[in-house]
């Protein structure tokens, strides 16, 4: 009975190591990196949005906005990509701690962020950003506080 909760993930139930990070240990923080890349995603969502209705206008002024309002969703799934894979696989996924079968699923969460914010770039639809909403919600849950 996990009394009205989801089950804790076999990964979620072992506490961190201690690390040798690229950053020293205890300068960045799990939660802080997953607000950033959460607000990375709504800039993105608001970059295509935004994208959407100054292509519907034709006008020379907003062609410039949108190309603007492009580099800034890519910047930011970039970020997303750059977060993912230099802090999180980098420095916090653990293969020692997890069964393999465990280690596959983290690293399929990640990859999943991944290969979501690289769409994103892709792309002027809001497809691959609610698809990129749903891989953080998942890859949230491993690094959520106990």
């Amino acid at each position: 009975e996990h009394w009205g909760r989801a089950p804790i993930a076999p990964w979620q139930a072992k506490p961190a190591a201690r690390c040798h990070c690229q950053v020293p240990c205890g300068i960045f923080h799990d939660d802080g990196r997953i607000a950033m890349i959460l607000e990375d995603a709504m800039t993105i969502r608001k970059a295509v949005a935004q994208s959407q209705e100054l292509h519907a206008s034709g006008k020379l002024q907003d062609m410039h906005q949108l190309v603007r309002w492009i580099n800034t969703k890519e910047d930011h799934a970039t970020k997303i990509m750059t977060t993912v894979a230099e802090y999180f696989l980098a420095q916090k996924v653990k293969k020692e701690l997890l069964s393999d079968h465990d280690y596959g699923d983290v690293l399929a969460l990640h990859h999943a962020v991944l290969v979501a914010a690289m769409k994103t770039k892709q792309s002027s639809d809001m497809g691959p950003v609610d698809a990129l909403d749903k891989a953080i919600q998942a890859l949230r849950v491993v690094y959520e506080k106990k």
